[in-house]
């Protein structure tokens, strides 16, 4: 599998479990969600848009995807819905390690880079740094319709974070 097959088998809905650890805090805590991930087709308006904004040269985008979250499945809890877009660009003849750009809640999205390893095992990580926050999210499939997820954000302040999650495929 290389990354392309990878980001594509992501794609579709998804039941997601959470649960998260405060290092700092001692205290955990678990939530459930839906998300969607649907895949930016070449011609897609964000797409485009990101690409004009920055100068970019489509041919360097490998993929580019909409990740939505809706965790009012989750009784009890505090709705949130949100979205995020990531697009994952050429850095090199290597397909497997580039840049990302991940869009952040602003409007209009401002978007934070990193980078991304696609390793051996079949495994995603994608890092993003800035001055305050770092956060490294690993991705793996277990199954075709079971994804699993660790990502590990730590902040200026020293307070660290961590969170697992399991995804099941929505299947109709």
């Amino acid at each position: 599998m290389d990354i392309k097959e990878f980001l594509k088998q992501s794609a579709g809905k998804w039941f997601s479990q959470r649960t998260r650890y405060d290092l700092n805090g001692e205290k955990a805590e678990n939530n459930k969600s839906d998300l969607v991930i649907e895949i930016l087709s070449e011609g897609n308006p964000e797409l485009v848009q990101f690409c004009q904004q920055n100068q970019l040269d489509p041919q360097l985008i490998i993929l580019g995807k909409k990740i939505s979250w809706d965790n009012s499945v989750d009784w009890g809890k505090t709705k949130d819905l949100g979205s995020a877009i990531v697009f994952f660009l050429l850095d090199s003849a290597d397909l497997n390690r580039g840049k990302i750009m991940r869009s952040d809640n602003s409007q209009p999205p401002q978007f934070i880079p990193g980078r991304y390893l696609f390793g051996e095992d079949e495994a995603l990580t994608l890092i993003v740094e800035t001055e305050t926050f770092s956060f490294e999210e690993r991705i793996w499939f277990a199954s075709t319709n079971l994804r699993l997820r660790t990502t590990v954000v730590k902040n200026d302040n020293g307070a660290s974070k961590t969170t697992f999650y399991s995804e099941i495929r929505r299947v109709s």
